[in-house]
Order: C-alpha cells, then sequence, then structure tokens
C-alpha cells in the first residue's frame, strides 16, 4: 500500500502548475430537506470547467487562484451562480430550492439537460422516483424494477416475472444494491411487485455496460439504489393507499441540519380485508408482503459523517394446512465519510445482506415436512476518491466479502414419511482491488481507464466428489471424494483481472461520440431451469466444477440532442462474448440435489444489439421512446449437438412508449405501451405411446418462440389544490392495467386432447387475462 500511495503521488506532482492551484470543494443539497443532490453540476464559465458531485453530494475542484463566477445547478431547482474569490482554498456548502415554475411538472432526468452528451458515461441509465409516480401502476403499486424495463436493453420475462435480462445476460448477473448491500431475490408475490419502496428511494442508477472498476461480481449489469437520507429540516409524513397494501413514511431531523432519520413501511392487506368482510377462501389462508426501510445519518463536523441504514422484507403465503412459503432479505450498511483534505474523500462501508427462504407442510401429518435455505453476506468496503486536480479524478479502493451458502435442509417429525435432509454448505471468500483515472485531455476528449483485481476462493469444511470424466460430471461415475476441514482452502481459487475503459469525444455542444469495454467477472451462480427467479432457486459459488462467468462487452454510442436540449436521443450498439456460461440437460433434476453439477453444462455465449432511444425532456408534453434489437445466443456442447442455440433470454424485439401529459395544474395523464419478441420455447415435434402414456419428442432447444407480448397500460393522476397553511399536499391515481385486456402468454404446453385421445393440443397458460383498474391516495405534508 506504501508503494501505491507512492506512485499515485509522483503522479499528481507530475502536472504542470499545480502549485499555483487551489481547490473549491463542499456538499451541494436540497434546501427544504437536506437531502444530498447527486450528480448535481458546479461549472465555471470563466476556464470552462466543471465537475459533478459524487453519491453523497460531494464535489471538489481545482482551479487558478482567482475570482469566479460558479454556477452550481441541478434540474428541476433554481441554480446559483455566487461570484467566489479563491485565493486560497475554500469549502463551501451550497443548499438549492426546487424551481417552483417546476415543481409540478414530470421530471424526465434530474441531471444537466445535455448531461447525455458531456458525460463520459454511457449504457446507464437514471431513473426518477417522482417520475415512476406519475406512470400506471399495477393494483396501486409503482415499481421501480418495471420502470426500468421500460429504458432500452433491459427486459423481463412477462407478468410474474421479476428477473431483468440486460444484454442477453441472466436475471443472476445484474448486481442489485440498496445503499451497497445486495439483495439477491428483489420480488414479491412471485414477481408482480419488486421489495422497493419508491417513498424510500432518492436515486436509482443502471449500467448496462461501460461499468467503472469500483463494480463487480456479476456479468451483465449494475442497478445501484440509494435510499433516502431522511429530513434534516423539519418532521415530515408521506404515504398512499392502494388497492392491496399502504405505504407509510416518517422522516426528520433529530438535531436540524446534523442528525435525521427516515422510516418507511409497507403492507399489503387483502388477507386482512377478504377475512373481515367474510371471503370463506381467505379464512384458513394468509397472502401478504411488508417491507421495512430504516436510515439516519449523523454529520458530525466538516470531515466526518456517519450513515446507518436497513432493509428487511418478507413473503408469506400459507393454504391452510397444505403448504406454506416464506421467502425475504435482510441488508444493513454502516458508513463512514471522511474528508482527510478538500481533495481527498473516502467512504469505509460495513454491510451484511442475508435471503433466505422456507417451503414446507405445516400439518402434524405424515406429509409434515420443513426446507430452508439461504445465502448471507459480510462485506468490508473502502471507496477514496482522489481529486487530483480539474482534469484528474482518481479512484481507489478494495473489497472483502465472506459469502456463506445454505443450499437447503429439509426437517420432518417422526410421524411424516419425509426424512431430514441436509445438502453441504459452503463458504468462500471474495475479494477485490480497483483503481481507475478519470482524465480530461483538451475541450473534447474525455477517458476513464481503470483495472479491477478479483480473487475468489471456496473454504472448507467442504467435500468435494471426483468424476470418472472431470469434464461431464456423472453420478454414477463417481471415483472417489477429498474432506477439506473448516478454514482449510479448497481448490482450486480463481484469480481474474478485469480491465474497463470509457471514452468521450465531443463533437459540439449538441453531440458526442462515446465507447466503452468492460470485463467482468462473476463467482456467484443461481441454480434455476426457470426463466425468473423464484423462492426455491440455488445459489452456488464458483468450485471445481462450476467455473467463473467471464464476459467481455464493447460499446460504441452516438449522442444528439435537439431544440436547445428539449429533445434528447441516442443510437447505441454492443457485443458481449460469455464463457463458461451455465445451461442444464435435458430432464434437469434441481430440487435438493447434492451433486447438482452432474446436471449442469458449460459452453460459451455471445449477444449484440442496437439501442435506439428519443426523450423529450421539457413542456407539458414528455416522455420518451425506446428500441432494441438484439440477439442473445448459446454454445453448449452436449446441447443442440453443439450448434448455437437461442438463450432463454433472446429478445429479437422490444420497444416502449411512454407518455405524460399535464393537461392542468391539477390533473396529469400518462400512458406506457410496451411490446417484446415471445420468449424462445421448445415445441415437441413428434410423440408416442408407451403402455397407454403419451411422450412428446422435442425439437431443438428454444427453436420456437411462444406469442408476441404487447401491453398498453394507462393513468390519471389528480393533485389536489395544496393547503399553504399546512403545506399538505394530496394527490389521486387511477390506472388501468393491460387495457385491452391481451392473454399474454407465460408458456405454452402440449396436452392430449380429451375428446380426440389422437390429437395433441396447445394450451397457454396466462397470468393476467383482463384489465385491471386500481386507485391510490396519496399524501405528503
Amino acid at each position: 500500500m506504501k508503494q501505491l500511495f507512492t506512485i499515485l503521488l509522483f503522479i499528481s506532482l507530475s502536472f504542470p502548475g499545480l502549485a499555483a492551484m487551489v481547490t473549491l470543494s463542499g456538499y451541494l443539497k436540497d434546501k427544504a430537506n437536506g437531502e444530498a443532490l447527486i450528480g448535481a453540476t458546479i461549472y465555471i464559465p470563466e476556464i470552462k470547467t466543471g465537475v459533478i458531485t459524487n453519491p453523497y453530494g460531494f464535489y471538489s475542484i481545482s482551479v487558478p487562484q482567482g475570482s469566479y463566477s460558479v454556477t452550481f445547478s441541478f434540474i428541476g431547482y433554481q441554480p446559483q451562480s455566487p461570484l467566489i474569490v479563491l485565493n486560497e482554498s475554500k469549502q463551501l456548502n451550497v443548499l438549492l430550492e426546487e424551481d417552483s415554475e417546476q415543481i409540478d411538472e414530470v421530471v424526465v432526468s434530474a441531471e444537466k439537460k445535455n448531461r447525455n452528451v458531456e458525460s463520459l458515461q454511457m449504457s446507464m441509465e437514471k431513473v426518477q422516483v417522482k417520475m415512476i409516480k406519475k406512470l400506471p401502476s399495477f393494483m396501486g403499486e409503482v415499481d421501480i424494477i418495471k420502470s426500468i424495463t421500460l429504458l432500452p436493453g433491459i427486459q423481463n420475462g412477462g407478468e410474474g416475472s421479476s428477473g431483468l435480462y440486460v444484454r442477453g445476460g441472466g436475471p443472476d448477473e445484474n448486481l442489485m444494491i440498496l445503499d451497497e448491500a445486495p439483495v439477491y431475490n428483489a420480488s414479491h408475490l412471485l414477481g408482480f411487485f419488486s421489495v422497493f419502496n419508491s417513498d424510500a428511494i432518492k436515486d436509482v442508477q443502471v449500467y448496462k455496460g461501460g461499468i467503472p472498476a469500483e463494480y463487480g461480481g456479476k456479468a451483465s449489469s449494475v442497478i445501484d439504489i440509494r435510499m433516502k437520507d431522511g429530513n434534516s429540516q423539519q418532521l415530515g409524513m408521506s404515504g398512499g393507499i392502494g388497492n392491496i397494501s399502504s405505504r407509510l413514511t416518517v422522516e426528520g431531523p433529530i438535531i436540524k441540519d446534523k442528525w435525521s432519520f427516515i422510516v418507511s413501511g409497507r403492507r399489503t392487506y387483502a388477507d386482512v380485508l377478504g377475512k373481515a368482510i367474510g371471503i370463506e377462501e381467505l379464512q384458513d389462508n394468509q397472502l401478504y408482503f411488508y417491507d421495512l426501510n430504516l436510515k439516519t445519518n449523523i454529520e458530525i463536523n466538516d470531515k466526518n459523517r456517519i450513515y446507518f441504514s436497513a432493509y428487511t422484507g418478507d413473503d408469506y403465503f400459507k393454504a391452510g394446512e397444505s403448504i406454506y412459503m416464506r421467502w425475504g432479505n435482510l441488508t444493513s450498511t454502516a458508513r463512514w465519510n471522511h474528508l482527510f483534505s478538500n481533495k481527498l474523500f473516502s467512504n469505509t462501508s460495513l454491510i451484511f445482506s442475508r435471503y433466505n427462504y422456507n417451503l414446507g407442510i405445516p400439518s402434524s401429518g405424515a406429509d409434515q415436512f420443513d426446507w430452508t435455505s439461504q445465502i448471507s453476506d459480510y462485506n468490508f468496503k473502502e471507496d477514496f476518491t482522489w481529486y487530483l486536480n480539474s482534469k484528474n479524478r482518481l479512484t481507489l479502493g478494495f473489497n472483502l466479502i465472506y459469502h456463506h451458502f445454505e443450499p437447503g435442509a429439509v426437517d420432518a417429525n417422526e410421524g411424516s414419511y419425509f426424512t431430514d435432509l441436509k445438502l453441504t454448505n459452503y463458504n468462500a471468500l471474495d475479494n477485490s482491488l480497483y483503481v481507475s483515472n478519470e482524465q480530461t485531455i483538451g475541450s473534447r476528449l474525455t477517458l476513464r481507464y481503470g483495472l479491477r483485481y478479483s480473487y475468489f476462493q471456496q473454504i472448507g469444511k467442504a467435500t468435494v466428489r471426483e468424476y470418472l470424466n472431470p469434464d461431464r460430471p456423472n453420478d454414477e461415475e463417481v471415483i472417489g471424494t477429498i474432506e477439506y476441514g473448516p478454514g482449510k482452502l479448497v481448490p482450486p481459487s480463481y484469480h481474474n483481472l478485469e480491465p474497463r475503459l470509457a471514452i468521450k469525444f465531443l463533437l459540439n455542444p449538441e453531440s458526442s461520440l462515446k465507447a466503452s469495454y468492460n470485463r467482468m467477472a462473476q463467482n456467484l451462480h443461481l441454480i434455476s431451469n426457470t426463466n425468473s427467479p423464484t423462492p426455491l432457486d440455488i445459489w452456488l459459488p464458483s468450485n471445481h466444477y462450476i467455473k467463473p462467468l467471464i464476459a467481455n462487452q464493447v460499446g460504441l454510442g452516438y449522442f444528439r440532442n435537439f431544440k436547445d436540449n428539449m429533445f434528447e436521443t441516442s443510437a447505441e450498439v454492443y457485443y458481449k462474448k460469455m464463457k463458461n456460461v451455465i445451461d442444464y440437460i435435458d430432464g434437469a433434476e434441481l430440487f435438493l440435489k447434492e451433486d447438482l453439477e452432474t446436471e449442469l453444462l458449460r459452453g460459451s455465449g455471445y449477444a449484440y444489439g442496437l439501442e435506439l432511444y428519443a426523450k423529450k425532456q421539457e413542456g407539458r408534453l414528455t416522455g420518451w421512446v425506446s428500441y432494441t434489437l438484439s440477439r442473445s445466443m448459446r454454445e453448449v456442447p452436449g446441447i443442440n449437438e453443439g450448434n448455437a442455440y437461442p438463450s432463454s433470454y433472446d429478445r429479437t424485439h422490444v420497444g416502449s412508449v411512454v407518455v405524460n401529459y399535464d393537461l392542468s395544474k391539477r390533473w396529469n395523464i400518462s400512458s406506457t405501451w410496451v411490446y417484446s419478441t415471445g420468449n424462445p420455447t421448445s415445441y415437441p415435434v413428434a410423440k408416442y405411446d408407451v403402455q397407454g402414456t403419451t411422450y412428446y419428442y422435442y425439437s431443438a432447444r428454444n427453436s420456437n418462440r411462444i406469442p408476441d407480448y404487447h401491453r398498453l397500460d394507462i393513468s390519471a393522476t389528480y393533485d389536489f389544490k395544496k393547503n399553504d397553511r399546512k403545506k399538505v399536499k394530496q394527490s389521486l391515481n387511477f390506472s388501468i392495467y393491460n387495457v385491452y385486456a391481451r392473454r399474454n402468454a407465460y408458456s405454452i404446453t402440449y396436452r392430449q386432447n380429451e375428446e380426440k385421445p389422437n390429437v395433441s393440443e396447445a394450451t397457454r397458460l396466462s397470468i393476467i387475462g383482463s384489465l385491471i383498474p386500481s386507485v391510490t391516495y396519496n399524501f405528503n405534508f
């Protein structure tokens, strides 16, 4: 570490004129509630230099001594341009006020209007919670994850699916973090809702490519979600009452301007109301989910801030004495921000995450059993940002993670015909280092180059089976086992270098070209033969038979704005090559399977695509149109005779249209329309009878498709007249989901016709086949 800082010091001193520079630094916050403004712009027109705030609202810019008109701006807020005399380094915290003319408008972007052109980052989308709340909702619940799928390059598996497919990757290839803590299953009610309560969320950033070096561990994308810090100015309350759920958020200062908190909860109540009004089907059954978000932050002094945040959420389903299921996430994060100087910012994090699930039959009869499984993470993370000068910003850090896996255990009573069973637990170390520099060269060219090193090691206690053919394990060809005691290293260890590169060339103030490359290594694998995560899925670490998934992706993009940045457009192309992708043998059995490696096949894959995006950012009419043309292919020995076949996440055409229109100061209407090519599947091409039982012979893997998916949703929002004395804001949202009642297919299966046994007929499973209206009352004071 000493040698590293010596090298960095040498680099910083090698820039000419550094001794004559002074530094302006500080924080940008919302004046009304004290929330940090992420991505706000600080710009000095005299020298055409600027920076943006980091995820904690901090900025630092070094300039020659002198007097400058410094502009602090954030879309939706009134900019400030004070004249600042900088004869020496100075710390200046700035509070921005919301622009009264824009408060009631739909905010499509909360960044500088031409940020898409000027920003170095490509293949990144920022989702604004204020915008999401204006969109049509399902059963009265606006959903962050479903809103993300309206953006180019991101799809899901349809109704009842929580998995995201990003640029041809699977649902386990997305690093989804809430205040830096990983969330392993982000679904409620088997995918109809996500675990993220929009009332508790401040910022959402989605990286599809050009992923910065500070992120790693997953192959396809990063979804970085930040919770609100809590109002440090005054006590406030917000919430909503919908068809099946209610939300309530309370936030305020403990010590004004120094210490704040936020508590946000959400719960469905269909089961409670159903029992209360006498619905017979719900008397002995239960079905609900809940979320609880907690956060507090303390400003100790100008150089030290502490944040504590936590999330817990559960789903519970019980059908009398027949079956029950329960699954949920628990995360907690403790963070310490420290300023070593006005140029060196650090963040230290202690992070815990756990996902557990249970399944069983609760009766005391012969069929009673309880099945449990979980994955837990313990994480120590250190990040530094060094603002070397106005042309270079260096980021570096390390991450130490301990994973604990419990794939499954069955506990049965003495009278049950089930027997106790416990699958082998796994432990692993997942450590990484990274360094990256963002450098501006002249007025047109900006680069970000970095390197991430990852080290993954499984540790005992462990049992490794040896097979006659290690490349194709077969449970009938076990030739021995090797035992490793507690704490012993289980070979092999995996070392990966992951270079990252991003380039931006500004053609003119309205347009730019961007390119990116990233290599990602993934050592956690979701073992599931369904297209969407379910509570029964199993997470396993890389080991002797499951290799790390390696993805190399390149991207190129053209960004162009029109009419003084009123219209924003972009076109991106990408190509992604993947190694060590996992697929499954025909008829794979994964449930409570000890030697899962015998059910898996390993191969390669590739994905490529074109993403088009056009957005109108201001005026009474706002919204966007997106279109993605893409392919996602796999080549796995043992499947399709080794020939390439479409992956389960292949969607050739995907499009969406989002429209918001302010009819008046009180009424807003919005609509979304989505279209997607049908999911790949395999249909039977022949059948044969064996002793009265019909067996089907299927076509090549994923050689067919279910019908295309499309859906229209609409909503209208009425804002009540604001009570200035009580400062109460109220609104009613009316939504219709699936307006033209399309029965989109979730799957297609074949069966014998009951009247004509010799005839096979296709049956369509549709999760939703009718329109679904909803009404939600929202309040804020």
